[in-house]
């Protein structure tokens, strides 16, 4: 079908705004109702030349998002925003011809939503990081641009099917890591269920289909089971004198099904509590009496009562959760929550429950109200697009637990988080000058797992920095963001520092000027921006002080054709080729030298870094270095061990060869232990039980009831490193033993 003809046909199927407009006018008589209509005006003449994947005329998607957002009855201005929000991006209209037609407001949220996928950027992911990136800000802003977001993709994902099934699986598990996320943490419940269940439905059909079969069978075989358990719920909220509003029930989404199969490893027929109810009660007070009811009626659940009326979640939700077991002969569990109806109301339908959106600054001030929303803007600060990405999806995990500073404010977190994740949501510099934590009065190593109703107080040090290891236990966005810019800037001024130093000696033995000023004259051959970029370069390894000296004297390049190999460092070591050389894929000759930073083991998969001058550094294909190479790739090596670098190789290398010993590495472990008397000999003694020779031994946090250490062991290989860790698991009084990576 030509351009003409789609225009044609989508002009005579176009749909009116008819509808939309009425509804608005239901809730909210007095709303701009010309404006409306130049904002759909204006998209239909837009989108006129566009279709979907479906076939439907374009106009109906964003006349779909605006229906959505008007059952949450907002304001017209979020709904011209909607009509909009795909304008500026895939059509010629530009930002000043929208603000004529329908005001500057309009066009900054319709700015807010789009999608930026002009931006010329790397990769998909590189992108997706940015476009998120953009919608943080803008939300931070207005909180309306995330109320169209979240439309527009549940409208997406409506109408998903058109799509190409790699395109559909992509755009399900964005939605699922950071959509349905956002719309929980807005308290928007309903929105949250439906984008999981779409997403779950192309992520995993298999999975769905089998849990959704197996739903209809049981709502086949017991149809009236929900009828008769409200019934009976609300029988006896009357026995107890509490006024039930609503007595409803539900059986549980797929998505959510699936989510506890996995976490509690059962079968689905292991499920007991696939049915949740809901009492709705006129007052808080009768919240509790409602609670009371049901306690003394059912035997209750251990372990699943929460109470988020008196402590709620960040997103404002409130009601009272518990688990109760039914009369017999069912015996069935079933979930239970008890609210108000205006708690109800923000439960379905978040920061979209009360009429904010009249005001610009009313619906301003509800995004700053959202202390989640300031913590992404931290991390924003503090990351690149794709830490950005990957922290903000920490950041929106669900799972929560409620600790308390000394003096009762309470911090919510997500489960498994440690002291310092809770310095760092108190504040960030408190986070990055802690030190130590008290955990309900009793100091516990910064690693500790916090629970439910901690009370938590920092000890700080003025000025104290980051620890880099702290990133490898946190499970905060915005503790991992801070620390990794601490740990980067960090090696940034070691790399600037080593990189000048060997400028220095470079200009020196070749006896040429090498000043700054001398230095300016390499930047734009050498591709660096600036002196500091330079000396960074040339420190991380990315450049040799060689070839900077060749860029301002070419004169002294016939010097420089033969490299010279620097004197082996203690962990480096020469191999000529013969037969005991432990790696593999190398240029006999080359020099060899273990990573300090991950300390590679025989066992290890490994990577080859060249380095002009110094041979090759092998490291783990795991070491977070690795990333400081990423704009040279060319400097990678496919390596891997010989055989001669194992225990069993060496018994089978030829007599008069090292005389069949292999070669030690060094392993290093972090271990944290009770701060008990002959406890670091115990430990020592583990470790020599698996013949493992301790070559370096560090305390690098003793308190009284606890120290934890670095401890680098010569080992043949991984295996003996891992039976080492599993020796010292086994001892009394040794709490954690991790292989450490630098």
């Amino acid at each position: 079908m030509s351009g003409t003809e789609t225009a044609a046909r989508a002009d005579i199927i176009r749909p009116a705004p008819d509808a939309l407009i009425a509804r608005l006018l239901t809730y909210d008589p007095d709303a701009d109702v010309a404006m409306l209509r130049r904002a759909f005006d204006m998209a239909a003449e837009a989108h006129k030349a566009q279709v979907r994947e479906t076939g439907e005329p374009y106009i109906t998607h964003p006349l779909a998002v605006a229906e959505i957002l008007a059952g949450y009855r907002l304001d017209a201005g979020t709904l011209a925003t909607a009509l909009l929000h795909d304008v500026i991006e895939d059509t010629g209209v530009t930002r000043e011809i929208m603000t004529k037609a329908v005001g500057a407001e309009i066009t900054s949220l319709v700015d807010g939503v789009t999608k930026l996928t002009r931006l010329e950027l790397q990769s998909d992911r590189t992108k997706q990081a940015e476009n998120f990136r953009k919608l943080v800000l803008a939300l931070s802003r207005d909180i309306r641009v995330l109320l169209v977001k979240l439309a527009d993709r549940l409208h997406n994902m409506r109408t998903l099917g058109g799509a190409r099934e790699d395109k559909r699986t992509r755009i399900a598990r964005e939605t699922m890591e950071i959509y349905a996320p956002l719309a929980e943490r807005i308290g928007m419940d309903a929105v949250k269920t439906e984008l999981q269940t779409l997403s779950f439905a192309q992520i995993d059909p298999d999975a769905y289909d089998s849990i959704q079969a197996r739903l209809n069978f049981l709502h086949g075989q017991g149809a009236d089971v929900i009828a008769d358990v409200r019934e009976e719920l609300a029988r006896v909220c009357r026995e107890h004198g509490v006024e039930a509003i609503e007595v409803s029930g539900r059986q549980k989404s797929p998505y959510s099904i699936w989510e506890k199969m996995h976490r509690g490893n059962v079968q689905f027929e292991q499920l007991s509590d696939i049915m949740a109810f809901r009492i709705v009660v006129p007052t808080r007070e009768a919240c509790y009496a409602a609670l009371g009811a049901v306690h003394a009626s059912y035997p209750v659940i251990a372990g699943r009562f929460k109470d988020y009326i008196s402590t709620p979640k960040a997103n404002g939700y409130q009601s009272l959760h518990t688990g109760v077991t039914l009369r017999a002969p069912r015996n069935q569990k079933i979930e239970l929550q008890i609210r108000t109806a205006s708690m109800h109301s923000v439960a379905e339908n978040g920061v979209a429950a009360h009429w904010l959106y009249k005001q610009h600054d009313a619906a301003v001030q509800e995004a700053q109200s959202f202390r989640w929303v300031q913590d992404l803007l931290e991390i924003l600060e503090n990351s690149t697009p794709d830490e950005f990405l990957e922290n903000t999806k920490l950041e929106l995990y669900q799972d929560q637990v409620f600790c308390f500073t000394p003096k009762g404010q309470l911090i919510q977190l997500p489960r498994g988080a440690t002291p310092v994740d809770f310095a760092y949501a108190v504040h960030s510099q408190v986070g990055d000058t802690c030190v130590g934590a008290k955990v309900n009065g009793r100091i516990l190593p910064l690693r500790h797992e916090l629970s439910n109703g901690d009370q938590v107080e920092i000890l700080t040090a003025r000025g104290n920095t980051p620890s880099p290891q702290w990133e490898r236990f946190v499970v905060t966005g915005k503790a991992r963001a801070r620390i990794r810019r601490f740990v980067q800037a960090q090696q940034r001024s070691e790399y600037r520092d080593a990189g000048r130093a060997a400028l220095a000696r470079a200009f020196r033995q070749d006896g040429a000027d090498g000043s700054e000023k001398a230095l300016e004259a390499a930047l734009k051959p050498l591709k660096q921006a600036s002196l500091e970029d330079l000396y960074v370069t040339v420190g991380n390894g990315n450049l040799t002080a060689k070839d900077v000296v060749v860029a301002i004297y070419p004169e002294l390049r016939q010097a420089s054709r033969s490299p010279r190999l620097l004197p082996a460092a203690p962990n480096k070591i020469t191999h000529k080729g013969d037969f005991n050389q432990p790696i593999t894929g190398l240029v006999p000759g080359m020099a060899i030298s273990y990573a300090g930073c991950c300390h590679p083991l025989p066992g290890d998969a490994i990577v080859g870094i060249v380095a002009t001058g110094k041979g090759v550094t092998i490291h783990t294909k795991g070491c977070p270095t690795l990333e400081s190479f990423a704009a040279t790739p060319e400097r990678f090596l496919d390596v891997d061990w010989s055989e001669s670098a194992f225990a069993d190789g060496a018994r089978a290398q030829p007599s008069g060869k090292s005389g069949g010993k292999p070669e030690t590495h060094t392993g290093r472990v972090t271990v944290m232990a009770d701060n008990g008397p002959a406890m670091i000999s115990t430990i020592t003694n583990a470790i020599s039980k698996q013949h493992g020779d301790i070559s370096n031994l560090r305390i690098v946090n003793r308190q009284e009831d606890f120290f934890e250490m670095l401890i680098d062991i010569e080992v043949r290989d991984l295996r003996q490193l891992v039976d080492v860790i599993a020796s010292l698991r086994a001892v009394r009084g040794v709490h954690q033993v991790e292989r450490a990576r630098g």
